[in-house]
């Protein structure tokens, strides 16, 4: 045990935040050394005099960070800010190994977290990071992903396969050099909606939709080029700028998306060059952006000349006659779509709607950034599409969802939660004393993978949801997916009384 004793930084800014900001610059500057266990968070709490609630999440924003690793029953440790030497290949952890049976022993003299953790650890850099575990346990219920559920995608995949492997099986062995006609009017039958279709060469066939929206701000912006984003979005994309030397900006919203006045207070501000939006059903709160709203972000982005990017990847599951932004401002929106979750996510298929004068320019920076589309997947998706076979499956995955509501309904009645059963989340508020850092982490050491409102927020907040989302697609039957429900609601009524142990 160690006998640090942080002061918390004066200043904004919630207390935990400041307080796993000090933590961070301790072990940084080895005022804390590798291998120290802090103090147990009930004891810090009583000589800091604050809650127990903010050191927990103090501990688990900084385990977020890759600072720290957290034992059930031991507490928590420091990690080393590197591997002082690369693991000899007979000592690396066979992630493989029945867990039935008991672990190697750890090197003899080892203190503080295991060989195993520490070794699977990788060194912070918040460019690389999100607050999700890398490397779960593979028993682990995942309602941390939103991909389509199995439905017997594999049954018309394969057949598929292997007649486009005795069709083409030169452009299978070689490269992809071009798009053939078909690819690009299967883009515009499956993002074609609400009496929209793109038009005539606009269309890019691409590696899933986060690779045809990085092309994008690739195609359209600059390092140093600010991008605005809702405060709460898809952070991966956020995230991704950021690594490229983009510059993220947020913007306050409400239920239906970004406020209009504060994305022109922001545009007369700091002049972002793109706005990342999901106006058809909002990843992680489900919000629908109606049809006044979206016209007015359409003037903002004129007067501001301001590119949006119109990501519609949960939209392909929701009816709706709103007009996309492709439509109000075709000359200036990139509306991207994929199959990853209405038909199959490891099919990778994916397009954009490109504004005619930027569609080579989008085509090129995908194929810089990934080396160009798989002619395989790219091949097997166009088929999908226009065999109808997408369609079919997007409307049993349909009822696959609304049936795993059912089961939501009946686990998580009584709480506070947004949920719609066109939705493969939901987006839970999490009961008092709960913080949903801590919830995750007790979930977590129950076997359930969720997200936090932290994996959705583009960048520093002060604002607190106290909300969690909760995937319900991806556990391959309806029973696991009770399973994982009903632990949840074990927690939930648990009140948290004992949460300051998930350490």
């Amino acid at each position: 045990m160690t006998n640090w004793h942080p002061e918390i930084p004066e200043g904004q800014g919630p207390l935990y935040l400041r307080l796993a900001d000090r933590i961070s610059e301790d072990i940084a500057t080895g005022t804390l050394a590798a291998g120290s266990k802090l103090p147990p968070q009930r004891d810090l709490a009583y000589d800091l005099g604050v809650t127990v609630g903010t050191i927990g999440r103090a501990y688990a924003t900084i385990r977020q960070r890759g600072l720290v690793s957290g034992e059930v029953g031991r507490g928590t440790f420091v990690l080393g800010s590197a591997p002082t030497a690369p693991l000899a290949e007979d000592s690396k952890p066979d992630l493989d190994r029945d867990s039935s049976q008991p672990a190697a022993a750890p090197p003899s003299g080892s203190e503080g977290p295991s060989w195993v953790q520490a070794a699977m650890m990788v060194p912070k850099d918040i460019a690389f990071s999100g607050t999700r575990i890398s490397v779960p346990a593979p028993e682990a219920i995942r309602f941390d992903s939103t991909s389509a559920p199995e439905i017997g995608q594999a049954a018309v995949i394969g057949p598929l396969v292997a007649e486009i492997s005795q069709e083409k099986p030169h452009e299978i062995a070689s490269y992809t050099r071009s798009v053939p006609d078909s690819w690009r009017q299967a883009g515009r039958k499956w993002l074609a909606r609400s009496g929209w279709q793109p038009p005539e060469g606009s269309i890019v066939p691409t590696t899933g939709a986060q690779a045809a929206i990085m092309s994008i701000i690739a195609a359209t912006t600059a390092p140093g080029d600010q991008i605005a984003f809702e405060d709460l979005t898809y952070s991966s994309i956020s995230r991704g700028s950021a690594l490229t030397g983009r510059r993220p900006v947020q913007v306050a919203r409400d239920d239906e998306g970004p406020l209009p006045d504060d994305l022109a207070r922001v545009c007369a501000q700091k002049h972002p060059k793109v706005l990342f939006v999901m106006p058809t059903m909002h990843n992680p709160t489900l919000g629908l952006m109606g049809q006044r709203r979206r016209e007015e972000i359409a003037a903002v982005a004129r007067q501001n000349n301001l590119w949006i990017i119109e990501d519609e990847v949960y939209g392909s599951l929701r009816d709706t006659d709103l007009a996309p932004f492709a439509f109000l401002v075709p000359e200036r929106t990139f509306h991207v779509g994929s199959l990853s979750k209405s038909v199959t996510a490891g099919v990778r298929g994916g397009w954009v709607s490109s504004p005619l004068s930027h569609a080579q320019r989008v085509y090129t920076a995908h194929k810089m950034l990934t080396g160009g589309v798989s002619f395989l997947l790219s091949e097997l998706s166009a088929r999908l599409v226009l065999s109808g076979a997408a369609d079919e499956f997007r409307g049993k995955i349909r009822d696959e969802i609304a049936a795993r509501h059912e089961l939501v309904r009946h686990y998580l009645r009584g709480h506070d939660l947004i949920a719609s059963p066109d939705s493969p989340f939901l987006w839970l508020k999490v009961p008092e004393p709960w913080l949903s850092g801590t919830f995750k982490a007790a979930a977590a050491s129950a076997g359930v993978l969720i997200d936090d409102e932290d994996e959705f927020k583009s960048g520093r907040s002060g604002t607190v949801y106290h909300r969690v989302r909760i995937g319900v697609t991806n556990p391959l039957t309806r029973e696991e997916t009770a399973k994982g429900l009903g632990i949840l609601q074990s927690l939930l009524a648990d009140n948290g009384a004992c949460y300051d142990s998930f350490e």
